[in-house]
């Protein structure tokens, strides 16, 4: 009776292993060889599959990078549905944001742990990921817009466009931290002004959306 879907949950394992697999691959050669030199050909081999094969887990060259952020889509999204039913949504997804700067998380930009500061660098100095990057941020934005209208109290223009707005923040914000991390400043001191910039940045969104978001 159970075989059914006891399979399909192995099966779809098995795809996320080999994706992640993938991806990693890619990514170590792209990094050690430079992205614009290495062929989906060179990624197969290395991966030990064929072309075809690998087409199917990723469209794309670009996709094979853009799969490590993948797994932050949707993360705006779920601290608004997340939140205390007292919190609002912006305060949630500031109080948010400095947690992630105190852990110094790769999604906050401020990460200087050499792999991620490489990929980081590999991601925004590379004109054909830097074209990709709108098209996952549209992902980000849809599913923000959908919890604020579903949990914030706003109709769905006021949701789109606050979406679009705390996103694109959150964005450059973690961009000014990965410019950050080249200076010479000492990590105490690149965390204090990532907090100060952050706080003017939610402060700015929170004093605009405040009536229109609860």
């Amino acid at each position: 009776m159970t075989e059914g879907p006891i399979t399909e949950g192995l099966r779809e394992r098995k795809k996320r292993r080999t994706r992640q697999t993938l991806s990693e691959t890619a990514i170590a050669l792209f990094l050690e060889h430079g992205f614009d030199r290495v062929s989906v050909a060179d990624v197969a081999a290395a991966a030990e599959v064929s072309k075809p094969t690998l087409f199917r887990y990723f469209p794309s060259k670009e996709d094979l990078v853009l799969h490590r952020i993948a797994d932050h889509q949707g993360e705006a999204a779920q601290v608004v549905r997340e939140r205390a039913p007292d919190q609002p949504a912006v305060a949630a997804l500031r109080a948010h944001f400095h947690a992630g700067l105190d852990n110094w998380e790769p999604v906050t930009g401020l990460c200087d742990i050499p792999a991620v500061a490489a990929f980081r660098d590999m991601l925004y100095t590379t004109p054909a990921l830097v074209a990709r990057l709108p098209a996952y941020t549209a992902v980000d934005e849809q599913a923000l817009a959908e919890a604020l209208w579903q949990t914030a109290g706003a109709d769905e223009l006021t949701a789109r466009l606050a979406a679009v707005q705390i996103i694109a923040v959150q964005h450059l914000l973690a961009r000014d931290n990965w410019r950050r991390l080249s200076g010479s400043r000492s990590r105490e001191e690149m965390l204090r002004e990532a907090h100060r910039e952050a706080d003017a940045a939610f402060g700015l969104l929170e004093s605009g959306l405040s009536r229109q978001l609860r």
